[in-house]
């Protein structure tokens, strides 16, 4: 049975800062982290999405947390076909997502701001969420091919936001598809009757991994504030839902991370707490609590040929919503 990894989908929300669960002497950068990674064994990076990661950054990530904690890291905007603001951008770069020249600056940028983490073993998978209108069809495929191809030697996971990929009639081709790249498809619990709702699929489309995200089950997924679209306390019993589900998934791959995304106030971690109890001996401990052996590092990735997103505005100021 693969190891069950449960944690969140961000430690440095403000919400969470400002809700009292960091205590006194670790509310700075370091301190929350070292207080996070001592609970839990995986984070998602989601700044990430919205600024390219720093080396850095990813350098103190790395020298804060210890051997066996892994950080899985959400894709630049930019390279998922999501708007994007111009102040993203590296400077000098022009806010075209067409333009080759900018696409490959952008990865490259990306690729090495996450090396601090892929050389210490601390890099887990990299998200690709893709936007709805994202939808099946050639070019959405072709994009796929050149994402596998940009992030080779990475586990990679991918998120779709529109319905269509999961529906009876489409899944087997989804499913195929991303296990052509090893990619590993990505799980959601969300509000069941929305339009926009996705059903609760678990797919195994890669042997290594498998992933979960919890994004809450509030009604106004689609619209409203952030705090409205993932304001939401899991009770036991709908995390109960899952628990045969992430075993069977841990039955079938080496790993499950299982990551929570109603990050609204103590929410998420609340959420996350809850999910290691119920699981059990299931769940794997925090890794401060039980040091494992670090990971041999990924390949870095190979250059690839350039995707072409399949609709982008990367000239918008305005920050897309993202989960």
């Amino acid at each position: 049975m693969g190891e069950i990894l449960v944690g969140t989908c961000s430690w440095t929300d403000r919400a969470l800062v400002a809700a009292g669960w960091y205590p006194p002497g670790r509310r700075d950068a370091e301190g929350r982290l070292r207080h996070y990674a001592e609970r839990f064994p995986v984070v998602e990076v989601d700044a990430s999405y919205y600024a390219l990661p720093s080396e850095r950054n990813s350098r103190l990530w790395a020298e804060r947390t210890p051997d066996g904690f892994v950080f899985d890291v959400k894709a630049f905007s930019l390279l998922t076909g999501h708007p994007t603001r111009e102040a993203a951008l590296p400077d000098g770069l022009p806010p075209d997502h067409r333009a080759p020249a900018v696409l490959d600056e952008v990865w490259a940028r990306f690729a090495a701001g996450v090396e601090p983490l892929r050389r210490a073993g601390r890099l887990g998978r990299v998200l690709f969420q893709f936007p709805p209108w994202f939808r099946p069809g050639q070019r959405a495929e072709e994009f796929l091919h050149a994402c596998a191809e940009r992030t080779r030697g990475w586990a990679l996971a991918v998120e779709f936001r529109h319905r269509s990929w999961w529906e009876p009639e489409r899944s087997e081709a989804t499913r195929a598809l991303l296990a052509r790249y090893g990619m590993a498809a990505v799980a959601v619990d969300m509000h069941p009757d929305l339009p926009s709702s996705l059903p609760p699929v678990t797919p195994v489309t890669s042997p290594r991994l498998s992933v979960v995200r919890f994004h809450g089950r509030s009604a106004a997924w689609g619209a409203g504030s952030k705090e409205d679209r993932f304001r939401h306390v899991y009770g036991e019993d709908e995390l109960a839902e899952w628990l045969p589900r992430v075993r069977a998934l841990a039955e079938r791959t080496d790993q499950v991370h299982v990551l929570f995304n109603n990050c609204c106030g103590d929410a998420a971690v609340s959420a996350a707490e809850r999910m290691t109890r119920l699981l059990g001996a299931d769940a794997a401990p925090a890794a401060a609590k039980l040091p494992r052996a670090r990971s041999a590092p990924a390949s870095p990735p190979s250059p690839g040929p350039r995707p072409t997103p399949a609709r982008s505005s990367s000239s918008s100021r305005s920050r897309p919503a993202a989960g």
